[in-house]
């Protein structure tokens, strides 16, 4: 009766019940209980993490075993009181091979393998659970060739011993002893068979992994998962699509897995029919469909899936926060910014110096300069990627002075800059027209600093020279270049080009980009705007009939707002589309009115098409970013930044307009375009024109 009791008792513990647990082992009459009840009872309260409980019932046990104290050591390596579980290991009466070896089982578990390593040597007898636990110790913390020394010297290798050995070799890509091994093996298990189909899988070798799996004897979900998962990270959806729909099962982590393989080659409408489909989500499940929209540029679907995630009320994770926070900053959309970052206060994620970086990022990206050196001021200790986020976000600023002494401040910090900390400073030093400055500081990025210099430090330096009007010396330091100049290079020097009107060096920057990006129709569109500014409409019809023999694209121009959590995108020349058209329409015409009041005139250069003056000025004024501003002005209330984002570059005539719509207007406009950030107040820019 007694020893059913104990049994009852440990079944509650295992079901949760710890309640009931405790009424079945006071139910039992005083004389009657026994030390297994009483070791069931304490290993019921360490199970349900009561481990002050389950210290006073050990201590009221009358007669305590070396089950009992071992019974003990294992609740405090549960609950992670290592130091605690030491103390009684140290002075427990008698030991036994089970004692030796939670000990050492907690100490890898909590990371201390020199500490296991010195106690398992120590231990005067040692089993095969012994052997096999010090030799996962050492494979898990990457000490290879010394758990190969265990594994070749242990008495006894049982399936679980050769597996982990096996799944070490996996590890290192050292396949063909891993099969060796396995070969070699008298029995296996579905563990063993499924960590060389892994291995295999994850070292490149998917057809080997598919041979092995298709001879298994039985397989379970870890089998199918470990399959599939060497389909969808060697890029073979299709095949993972062909698996994935075998399945006797379609258990959630390999649902997981298929949605983040469709996400990984674009077909996000397969990831979103899956994640429909599905009858059980977990967490992993709605922040794989986030990161697959997060990835693909779906930024407003990724939003719309967080909020579904809120209002099912289902548990907010790290990846899908992260991911959110990722949207808010590719977006700009500082109140779902400041939402997410609410939230990550309240999980706790925010004293992470990762987390801090991405909220530093997401801050700077939507305009908020001033929070986001709130966030950088609050850690003491900064790493690399912080000040990097730091003197990024006031290069993109232009404040070319600010980013300087944060930068200086990481150097007295002792903190090493790395190569993007120098894509920032000499960012700062262009966007600011500190030429010497930064050539002092790409000339020294080597000698003093040990960076060697990158593509991405030269095309730095061609932005900075060609933005001063030393186009020549650009180009010469193009053909001085170390390795081969890509297209951002080619890309920098022809937007110098564009600025100072260099035809002959702009037709060679479009030559070497026609033949790095033969689809972008971007850079003949620069070429034709050069070409229309001098007149030579033929020229700029000979362009475009190269335009659509070479079946080039062009990118839209765009511009978006956020009003109310809610994103209002406008496209160039597009006014129809948006629900208050007329009251755009309405605010346009009285903006027309007001700038035409303080003198400005439409620049009618940034207009490619050889029309007349009035279709110029017609179709300037539909550009995206003014439509945006427009519908700013009718709903941001008076006093509150009206803040745009536009993918492409500003065009020289909104620049103009959106200085004089501040000053009549008295708002503050913030820009984001596709290089940089504009602050328009009081008829002036932040950039002092200098873009």
């Amino acid at each position: 009766m007694v020893s059913q009791c104990a049994s009852l008792i440990s079944w509650y513990a295992r079901t949760g019940q710890i309640r009931n647990a405790r009424k079945v082992f006071d139910e039992i009459p005083h004389s009657q209980k026994t030390t297994a009840s009483f070791n069931a009872i304490v290993s019921a309260y360490f199970q349900s993490h009561n481990p002050h409980e389950a210290t006073l019932l050990f201590q009221r046990t009358p007669h305590k075993n070396t089950v009992s104290w071992n019974n003990l050591i294992s609740g405090y390596i549960k609950n992670r009181m290592l130091i605690e579980a030491r103390k009684v290991f140290d002075i427990m009466p008698e030991r036994n091979v089970v004692s030796w070896t939670s000990m050492v089982r907690g100490y890898i578990q909590n990371g201390m393998v020199s500490e296991a390593e010195s106690l398992f040597w120590a231990m005067p007898d040692k089993n095969v659970v012994s052997w096999t636990v010090m030799l996962g110790g050492l494979l898990g913390k990457g000490r290879f060739e010394d758990a190969r020394k265990v594994f070749d010297i242990m008495p006894v290798k049982d399936v679980v011993a050769v597996t982990s050995m096996i799944g070490g070799y996996c590890q290192e890509g050292r396949m063909v002893e891993a099969r060796k091994l396995f070969d070699e093996m008298p029995r296996r298990n579905v563990i063993t068979w499924t960590t060389l189909i892994y291995g295999y899988a994850r070292n490149g070798c998917v057809d080997v992994a598919r041979k092995l799996f298709e001879v298994m004897p039985e397989k379970n979900e870890v089998s199918w998962t470990a399959m599939l998962m060497g389909y969808t990270q060697s890029g073979r959806i299709s095949e993972a699509s062909e698996l994935f729909n075998a399945m006797p099962v379609k258990w959630t982590v390999c649902c997981n897995e298929m949605i983040m393989g469709f996400g990984s080659v674009g077909e996000v409408g397969k990831a979103r029919d899956l994640f429909e489909r599905m009858k059980e989500r977990d967490d992993v499940t709605w922040s794989a469909m986030i990161k697959v929209y997060e990835r693909k540029g779906c930024e407003l679907e990724a939003l719309g899936m967080f909020a579904r995630m809120q209002r099912e009320r289902v548990a907010l994770n790290f990846p899908s926060l992260i991911s959110v926070v990722s949207v808010c900053a590719s977006l700009a959309s500082l109140d779902h910014g400041r939402q997410v970052h609410a939230q990550l206060v309240r999980s706790e994620f925010d004293q992470d110096l990762y987390v801090a970086s991405v909220l530093i990022t997401m801050y700077v990206k939507c305009g908020d300069l001033a929070k986001a050196k709130q966030i950088f001021n609050r850690f003491p200790f900064k790493d690399v990627v912080m000040w990097n986020s730091m003197i990024t976000g006031f290069s993109q600023h232009g404040l070319g002075d600010e980013a300087l002494n944060i930068f200086h401040d990481m150097c007295s910090f002792g903190v090493q800059p790395d190569d993007v900390t120098f894509i920032g400073v000499l960012t700062a030093c262009s966007y600011s027209g500190k030429v010497e400055q930064g050539r002092e500081f790409f000339e020294s990025m080597k000698p003093k600093y040990q960076v060697e210099p990158g593509v991405e430090h030269y095309a730095c330096m061609v932005d900075l020279l060609g933005r001063a009007g030393q186009v020549n010396e650009a180009m010469e330091l193009v053909e001085k270049m170390p390795m081969e100049a890509d297209a951002i290079v080619w890309g920098a020097l022809l937007g110098a080009c564009r600025t100072h009107k260099k035809l002959d060096l702009a037709e060679v920057a479009v030559e070497k980009l026609a033949l790095l990006e033969p689809k972008n129709a971007g850079p003949f569109v620069l070429l034709s705007n050069l070409y229309a500014t001098k007149g030579r409409w033929g020229d700029v019809e000979v362009l475009r009939e190269k335009i659509k023999s070479r079946s080039v694209t062009k990118l839209p121009g765009y511009s978006w707002i956020e009003v109310d959590k809610k994103v209002h995108r406008f496209t160039v020349g597009d006014s129809n589309s948006h629900p208050e058209q007329p009251i755009i329409m309405k605010m346009l015409e009285k903006l027309g009115g007001l700038l035409r009041d303080a003198g400005y005139c439409p620049d009618g250069s940034f207009v490619l098409h050889d029309v007349d003056d009035e279709e110029k000025t017609h179709s300037l004024r539909y550009h995206s970013e003014k439509l945006a501003v427009a519908y700013g002005l009718i709903k941001v209330p008076a006093g509150m930044p009206i803040r745009v984002m536009k993918n492409l570059r500003v065009c020289g005539d909104c620049h103009s307009a959106i200085k004089l719509i501040a000053k009549v207007t008295g708002r503050e406009i913030v820009l984001r375009d596709a290089n940089r950030f504009h602050h328009f107040k009081d008829g002036y820019c932040s950039c002092k024109d200098y873009w």
